[in-house]
This record gives C-alpha cells, structure tokens and sequence, in this order.
C-alpha cells in the first residue's frame, strides 16, 4: 500500500483493495484485511457482506472466496472449452466398470461424461434431461430417470419429487456437478435445491466424483453440497492448482488428471 493512510481509506477505497487481494490470492482473511486496513474485523465482515451482496466474493468461515464462473443456461455452458469438458470426461469414465450402477447428474461437463461412457452394461439415473437425451440410442445402457420440476438454468429435475426418488437409489458412482471447488468450503452450487438433492445422493452413494474445470477451483458458491473430505475422486485438468490439489489429496481424496493436449 506504500505511503497511503490505511487507517482513513475510504470504503470504497477498502473495497477495491479486498477485490485486489481477492484476485491475486484466491481468498482472503478477515484477520489479515484488518490489520493491512487498519480497521476492525467487524468492519471487514461489514466490507465482505457488501461484496458478496453485489456477487464480488463468497463468504466463507473467517474470510472470503471468489465465487465460481458465472452459472448460466446449459445450452451457454455447454458451448464453453468443450474440448477441456471432453478430456476430463475421458479420465472421468475410465472408473467405470461393467454392470454399475451411476447416477450422472446435471452439468456441461457431467453431460460430457455421459458422452463418454465405454460401450458396457451400465444402469445410469439421472435427473438432468440432456443427459437422458445423450444417452437414449445406447441399448446397453438402462436409462432411469427421476422426476421432479425442471429447472430450466440448472438442467435438471429438483425439488419434494426428485428427493423421494433419490432415496430409493444406491449408486456405484455419483458424478456429482460442482459448481465451486475449494479445500475449505468443499464442493458447492448456486441452487437450494439442488444443493439438497446433491447432499442427499452425496451421502448415499458408494462414492462420488467430481470432474472440475481449472476455474472452479478455489472457488465458492453459496449453498454448501459437501466438505472435500467426503469426496472420493476429483478429476482436474493438467494446468489445476497445485495448492488445492494437495489438499484435497492431504484429505484423502483419489486424484485423477486430464491428459494435456
């Protein structure tokens, strides 16, 4: 900060320093932005509430996250680094063994891995349309799917109907869709529902993989699906932050990696 009063920084002033260190740390500490500030941790928590208002950050326990890349429609997802989705999806599927039983849920990059699947005798639920409709001229492959409201920005089936429909499944695999990816706050998404629909099959499944683009990772959204602990296999990209990976495999996480191009 050089020569600048940091005691008498205005807040908007304050502002733009927390979204400095936001973008070059990845995350930031009440604790340390008041002292570099000069100001209580009252008053930061005060900044950081602001900030996660206007959709500059995720809060999270005692700091902040950047949130993840923005969440729009499936047919705009889809279109982004199709290729990266694909190569991802490829380490994703070598898991998979005849006769399973996986439940692929919602998402550009779970819709890649649909894609994917090896020509094997395979159950596969799902509440996502799209994933259905990928899926649909493979007679290997025993297509279920749940029901529920159709939420049009996620893609999938959610709410009362889709949670009494999850309950009475016991998947190989979850390919669980994480929207933000980070060592602290775990896997998270932008919806309630589906944050719920996640945590129920999470938990009832004999394990669960994400496949997460580079950009999501050390990244947070809003409604908590599960801590990285819980998580049994995460696919990265080759470029994927080597602090976050560590991490995850420090809590007992299987790691896999996209081949580089």
């Amino acid at each position: 900060m050089g020569d600048m009063n940091t005691t008498n920084l205005l807040l908007k002033e304050r502002h733009a320093f927390i979204r400095q260190r936001l973008q070059a740390d990845g995350r930031v500490l009440a604790l340390d932005l008041a002292q570099q500030l000069g100001v209580s941790e009252d008053t930061i928590r005060r900044d950081l509430r602001d900030l996660a208002a206007a959709g500059w950050c995720t809060r999270v326990y005692g700091g902040a996250l950047p949130p993840p890349p923005a969440a729009g429609s499936l047919a705009e997802r889809r279109t982004l680094a199709p290729e990266r989705k694909a190569r991802l999806a490829q380490s994703a599927v070598s898991l998979v063994v005849a006769d399973s039983v996986l439940f692929i849920d919602a998402g550009s990059t779970n819709l890649a891995i649909a894609a994917a699947l090896p020509e094997l005798p395979l159950t596969v639920i799902t509440n996502a349309a799209a994933v259905a409709l990928a899926l649909q001229d493979r007679p290997a492959i025993e297509l279920i799917m749940i029901g529920g409201r159709f939420d049009r920005r996620t893609g999938a089936n959610l709410g009362a109907t889709a949670l009494r429909d999850a309950e009475r499944i016991r998947p190989d695999i979850f390919f669980l869709g994480g929207c933000g990816v980070d060592i602290d706050a775990g896997i998270t998404c932008f919806n309630y529902e589906e944050a719920e629909l996640k945590r129920s099959l999470a938990a009832i499944s004999k394990s669960v993989l994400v496949a997460a683009t580079s950009e999501k990772l050390g990244t947070a959204a809003n409604y908590a699906v599960m801590p990285a602990a819980h998580l049994t296999h995460l696919v990265l990209e080759a470029d994927a932050d080597s602090g976050q990976a560590d991490g995850f495999a420090r809590q007992g996480v299987q790691l896999m990696y996209a081949k580089a191009e």
